[in-house]
């Protein structure tokens, strides 16, 4: 089991920055990727960010110099650090942590979600 916290949203307007945290406790060492997904209002969960255990990350759904996943071994935290943040970007944005082993389903364990809100 792990157990994954997110902080960090809140409401900034069109341009402005903020950095997400998540935090993971339990059986850390059972994960080998750690992502962030958002869930924009009336759509589905996407991908936005992926790091492995390595700490190589990876920007399937998000852009590159906007976006960017770092972690914390030391702290079993990741970030997500949201720069230059548009109103589509407006999201309820979560952490999650599983094995690449899985393959495209690979996150077994979510956190609670935080609030993203861009003003136009």
């Amino acid at each position: 089991q792990v157990q994954l916290v997110e902080s960090g949203g809140g409401l900034v307007q069109t341009g402005g920055s903020l950095r997400l945290s998540c935090v993971a406790s339990g059986n850390i060492w059972s994960v080998n990727m750690m992502a962030w997904y958002r869930q924009l209002p009336g759509k589905q969960r996407e991908l936005v960010a992926e790091i492995s255990s390595g700490g190589t990350p990876s920007y399937p759904d998000s852009p590159k110099g906007r976006f960017t996943i770092s972690r914390d071994s030391a702290k079993n935290t990741i970030y997500l650090q949201m720069n230059m943040l548009k109103p589509e970007d407006t999201a309820v944005y979560f952490c999650a942590a599983g094995r690449l082993s899985l393959g495209g389903n690979r996150y077994e364990y979510w956190g609670q979600g935080t609030q993203v809100t861009v003003s136009s």
